[in-house]
């Protein structure tokens, strides 16, 4: 499909605003998304969401007159809106399908189309497959769409359907989570929205159920701060300044669309997503009696598999991508499922990432237990008899580089820089499970020049140790 302008990675199609995403691919992705949902449904009606990103409304709009076009009835969100709000909306209303113009966590230049299907989940590869090559078709015998005069500020502008999804997604959220054990603890919560879509929502549904709450970059912000809406380490540094100086018990952070989450202890100390998902999953299990299995990507936390032995429970393991959990949520085999990029959902919630739900889960979680969340990792670790220190790592290589480290992985080796291999397993890339219980996983990029590389050992050095021999084990011609 090279001749396509629009290419679906593991959530959507994402690309650089004017360069590859302009009016008219958005124009051309439209319209292929409008053609494939006809074909499933006779008079289907889709949703169009957007987030906070330079020029989304218009982006959206533009969606909304080529669906009408197309004879499609949409449903426009009033605002910015974040992606699991969508997720349950499509649920709720049993919609066709909605198309969610985000780049998640990005950097600010980027743009984004999120297409999810009737399931409410992020859309299968058979669907966005179907997707692209109907783009591919349409630019073979046309070329880029010319602009139209609804893609400019003249001309008549259909309007849709206004929506605005807060007041039942937050709903929602009250069934899932329990706010008098919040309430009661009176511990005060700092709110970073990154300057994305959780302003409003998780701030205002902390604040409305009685808990204490400051709340920082809630505003509009094209640039991002400069860094971009993406909870990670350096991002937050700004939540964590806060949450020591105001001594609050923890920072909660939502990344561009709030499907991602962010933890800051109260010591300031950032909380990685692996530790929050195990922990999350054996609060619910106890609190929830939810005697059920986890799922998480081949290339998350091992901890999960160890804390679900602990309650006599089993782990799925899937790709990458949260689309497979998602499939694992809807059939209800699943009390959480996770992944290290910071995703999770719960039973019976939408079948996509939620990081508003994982962030009152984790303040929840905090109330209950009194204690820290560096309290309850060492909790955890004495229970489960060892420590797990996950570690990620993308490596930058030349074509050479990547060429020999595929054809080094693809070889079933039975040791790997001098330690003895006990299983490898190819779910995705490939992961070197070692005799001491560490690993390593192995996978290429879908987008990027870049081969990920994610290891787990039970200790910081250990974990720093094994980090530095899988890398020079890959360079090794």
């Amino acid at each position: 499909m090279s001749n396509s302008p629009i290419k679906f990675g593991t959530s959507g199609w994402r690309g650089l605003i004017a360069d590859d995403f302009t009016f008219a691919n958005v124009r051309l992705a439209v319209t292929a998304i409008a053609e494939h949902v006809k074909a499933k449904a006779k008079a289907p009606t889709i949703l169009v969401g957007y987030d906070t990103r330079f020029y989304s409304e218009e982006f959206s709009q533009l969606a909304v007159d080529v669906l009408q076009q197309h004879q499609i009835r949409t449903l426009l969100c009033e605002t910015f809106t974040p992606t699991p709000a969508i997720a349950f909306e499509i649920m709720r209303r049993k919609l066709d399908a909605a198309i969610n113009f985000t780049a998640s966590h990005n950097p600010a230049q980027y743009h984004g189309l999120k297409f999810s299907s009737a399931d409410a989940g992020p859309a299968l590869p058979e669907v966005t497959k179907d997707i692209e090559a109907r783009v591919a078709k349409m630019f073979a015998k046309d070329g880029p769409f010319p602009m139209s005069p609804a893609a400019t500020s003249h001309g008549k502008r259909s309007v849709g359907e206004k929506v605005n999804l807060r007041e039942n997604y937050l709903k929602r959220l009250e069934e899932l989570v329990q706010f008098e054990t919040l309430r009661k603890a009176k511990q005060s919560l700092v709110v970073d929205a990154l300057h994305g879509c959780g302003a409003g929502y998780l701030d205002r549904t902390l604040t409305d159920h009685g808990v204490t709450v400051q709340s920082m970059r809630t505003e509009r912000d094209c640039l991002f701060d400069g860094t971009g809406p993406d909870v990670s380490e350096e991002n937050l540094a700004p939540l964590r300044k806060t949450v020591v100086d105001s001594k609050a018990a923890a920072g909660l952070a939502t990344d561009g669309d709030a499907d991602r989450f962010g933890i800051v202890d109260r010591d300031g100390t950032w909380i990685q997503p692996n530790l929050i998902l195990a922990l999350v999953y054996d609060y619910l299990v106890e609190t929830r009696k939810w005697k059920m299995p986890a799922a998480r990507s081949v290339a998350t936390t091992q901890m999960i598999d160890a804390v679900a032995k602990l309650h006599g429970q089993t782990v799925h393991q899937t790709p990458v991508g949260f689309k497979y959990i998602g499939q694992l949520i809807r059939e209800d085999k699943i009390a959480l499922g996770g992944e290290e990029s910071a995703g999770l959902t719960i039973r019976g919630h939408i079948p996509e990432k939620d990081g508003i739900l994982a962030c009152l889960l984790v303040a929840e979680m905090i109330a209950a237990r009194g204690a820290s969340i560096g309290e309850q990792v060492r909790a955890m670790y004495k229970k489960l008899g060892r420590e797990y220190w996950p570690v990620r790592e993308n490596l930058h290589l030349s074509d050479e580089q990547k060429a020999n480290a595929v054809e080094r992985v693809a070889v079933d080796s039975s040791t790997l820089a001098g330690r003895k291999v006990i299983s490898i397993d190819r779910t995705d890339g490939a992961k070197f499970v070692l005799d001491d219980g560490s690993w390593m996983l192995l996978r290429l990029s879908g987008t990027e020049p870049l081969l990920r590389l994610y290891v787990e050992a039970e200790s910081a050095a250990a974990s720093a140790k094994l980090t530095r021999e899988a890398s020079q084990w890959v360079l090794q011609n």
